[in-house]
């Protein structure tokens, strides 16, 4: 079994023995590298000995045995070796906040309401996520994010960490029962009378004090399988640099829109609203121009249809151009990029059956109804003779 210094969250150094060896990875006899296990990834770090050296990839708890295998890349250290570790801080300090934010909001959660059980975290990256069960809406997601600023900003928490022996459990305020058996290892986070804000049952690493986990900023929610609702989050370092990125791209918006950043979003809205109304004046502009060129275009008499085959600039006009017809006439559309359609006013010509007769000769795919149907054709240059051909021979 291997010691577990990491426990000391802040160690990141320490001395160990080999005590086994297989493959690319090796066993100590302690360890300040924390193993990849509840949703929290592991530590990276440098293993040194006499005459060697190699970086520490990754580690995974083996519960059989209770070892810690590091996995290394370079050449592994004899079993027996004394070596001397390094965890990498930057790395383990992300790790800590991020653990720490998952606690933290998980209780804020709680405390807005009691149904809010987590159920599955990840913490892997830096947008990590809980899940949550009870289906919280976005004004319960805003109310816990509220609760735990300014709890962060208000409130000393302090990290207490004592191994409880399984029938003291009870004596503590668990915000979920801990699945562990046996004496078990608290992670507390407690203000300055001594009060619990947040008791779980829980093996990582973790800030000495709350306050450096913040700010914790949740990003987005999202409904999962089974009810779940997935609230992904960001903390510590990784949200102020997130939030610096965002606001200085927010600024340089708002400048180029000659509006301060608090006004950004009315100066988006307007410009939304423009775009949505120019939008339509164009799409008017495409169906008169359409229909225009539809009248201009010659009839052709093919038996007793009349048909006309008219070739339009953009395909936002095809629909404009295949409706409202006279009746008796057919309309074949026709675009560069190979949109096409069939419409249909006469009685006995389903625009559908000729528009696939038309191009399964060009090449295309395409359906629809008896009065408009419409498609795509690699061959748009073959197309208008393709229906008129499809018109003079009986399909």
């Amino acid at each position: 079994m291997t010691r577990l210094l990491y426990h000391d969250s802040t160690l990141m150094t320490f001395t160990g023995t080999v005590t086994h060896a297989h493959g690319e990875e090796v066993a100590l006899d302690a360890t300040a590298l924390y193993p990849d296990a509840g949703g929290q990834a592991a530590d990276t770090g440098t293993l040194r000995w006499d005459g060697g050296e190699a970086r520490v990839t990754g580690s995974r708890r083996d519960k059989a045995t209770g070892l810690i295998w590091h996995a290394l890349d370079g050449t592994l250290p004899p079993v027996g070796q004394a070596v001397q570790g390094e965890v990498d801080r930057d790395r383990r300090w992300r790790h800590m906040q991020r653990h720490s934010a998952e606690h933290l909001l998980a209780q804020a959660f709680v405390q807005v309401n009691p149904v809010f059980e987590v159920v599955a975290v990840n913490m892997n990256a830096p947008e990590c996520t809980i899940d949550l069960s009870g289906d919280p809406a976005e004004s319960h997601v805003r109310a816990a994010e509220t609760l735990l600023r300014e709890t962060l900003g208000r409130d000393e928490l302090t990290l207490d960490t004592p191994v409880v022996p399984e029938a003291e459990l009870p004596r503590y305020p668990l915000r979920r029962e801990s699945k562990v058996r046996g004496d078990t290892r608290l992670v507390i986070y407690r203000r300055a009378d001594g009060t619990p804000f947040d008791v779980s049952a829980c093996g990582g690493t973790h800030v000495p004090r709350a306050s450096m986990a913040a700010p914790v900023v949740i990003l987005r929610t999202e409904r999962i399988k089974g009810g779940v609702t997935r609230v992904t989050f960001m903390a510590g370092e990784e949200a102020s640099a997130y939030l610096g990125g965002v606001y200085a791209d927010a600024r340089r918006l708002a400048q180029g829109f000659s509006v301060p950043v608090e006004r950004l979003p009315e100066r988006v809205e307007a410009l939304t609203a423009e775009r949505a109304a120019l939008a339509a004046q164009l799409d008017a502009l495409h169906a008169t121009h359409a229909r225009t060129l539809r009248d201009a275009a010659p009839g052709e008499t093919l038996g007793d249809v009349t048909l006309r085959v008219v070739t339009l600039p953009d395909p936002a006009g095809l629909l404009a151009a295949l409706t409202d017809l006279p009746a008796g006439e057919v309309v074949a559309a026709v675009t560069g990029e190979g949109r096409v359609g069939i419409g249909s006013a006469h009685p006995d010509l389903n625009a559908g059956t000729l528009l696939r007769a038309a191009l399964t000769a060009s090449g295309g795919k395409g359906g629809g109804r008896p009065e408009l149907a419409q498609g795509s054709t690699p061959r748009p240059d073959l197309f208008a003779q393709a229906v008129r051909d499809a018109l003079t021979t009986p399909v």
